[in-house]
């Protein structure tokens, strides 16, 4: 997904912690004003309670969108564990 948070400048380092902490690849960081745009590219399955994760690490002042981007590769030890839970094991 394309991921864009924006942010007052006291958190962007908390904001883009928690994109890599969620495989994400911060793509740029822009300032508009006396707030920050972070650009990223997030995996969707690491997306999922974004909000609720992004609100703790800003207090509420920061807000996101996402959009589609492309499909990509899972990675080997993602896909195992995937196709474990689905065989059950």
């Amino acid at each position: 997904m394309d991921l864009i948070v924006t942010t007052p400048e006291e958190y962007i380092g908390d904001v883009i912690a928690d994109i890599n902490s969620k495989r994400g690849k911060v793509v740029g960081v822009t300032a508009e004003g006396d707030v920050q745009s972070i650009n990223g590219h997030v995996p969707l399955a690491e997306l999922f309670g974004y909000s609720t994760s992004l609100r703790s690490a800003t207090q509420g002042r920061a807000n996101f969108t996402m959009q589609f981007l492309y499909y990509d590769v899972v990675p080997a030890n993602k896909a195992e564990a995937i196709i474990k839970k689905i065989r059950g094991i």
